[in-house]
């Protein structure tokens, strides 16, 4: 019997009684809602992709460090609510920041660049971000945003390339990052 069906449809038809085909609607609907419920409850956070690390003085930081490329830190970017201070850099050749300069205008207090050369950020949001400040280690990028942040802001690590520049990976930044929140 194919999937998408009606209780009217299979009454009409003679197929079933309407009770019949109530009972049937009703147990797939119960049935999946339980499988959704049961999905959800053993879902487990992806590491280093908008994760939640702390909340301190009343702000927000959260960590994406697996975010290294322009797509992925326009989604992050997208799906904030308050205002951010953005950690970002890396790698940043021939990487093309135009289509961010909307919603990094919209939604961005502060930018902490973190690597060896960030001129390509600078250059990219210099005009619609009014205050952006250059790092050279995570600590300090940390501490650097930690400053500029105010309660009900949100602290976001997305860098938007990659950081071969000074981390080993994605994963060797985000952890850095947390343990930098941790001893804030």
């Amino acid at each position: 019997m194919n999937a998408k069906f009606s209780i009217e449809t299979l009454a009409k038809q003679g197929t079933v009684s309407r009770s019949m085909a109530e009972s049937v609607a009703t147990h797939i609907r119960d049935l999946r809602k339980k499988v959704i419920q049961e999905s959800f409850q053993d879902f487990r956070q992806v590491d280093h992709r908008l994760e939640f690390v702390a909340k301190v003085r009343g702000v927000e930081y959260i960590d994406d460090a697996k975010a290294s490329n322009v797509n992925s830190t326009w989604f992050a970017l997208e799906n904030m609510t308050r205002s951010v201070v953005w950690i970002a850099g890396g790698k940043t050749d021939d990487i093309d920041f135009s289509s961010m300069r909307n919603l990094v205008g919209k939604k961005v207090k502060h930018i902490v660049c973190l690597g060896k050369d960030n001129s390509a950020i600078t250059e990219a949001f210099g005009d619609v971000v009014s205050n952006i400040i250059q790092t050279d280690t995570m600590p300090h990028a940390v501490q650097a945003a930690y400053l500029l942040a105010e309660e009900g802001d949100v602290v976001l690590l997305s860098p938007a390339c990659p950081s071969f520049d000074l981390f080993e990976s994605y994963q060797d930044k985000g952890m850095q990052f947390k343990r930098a929140v941790c001893e804030l």
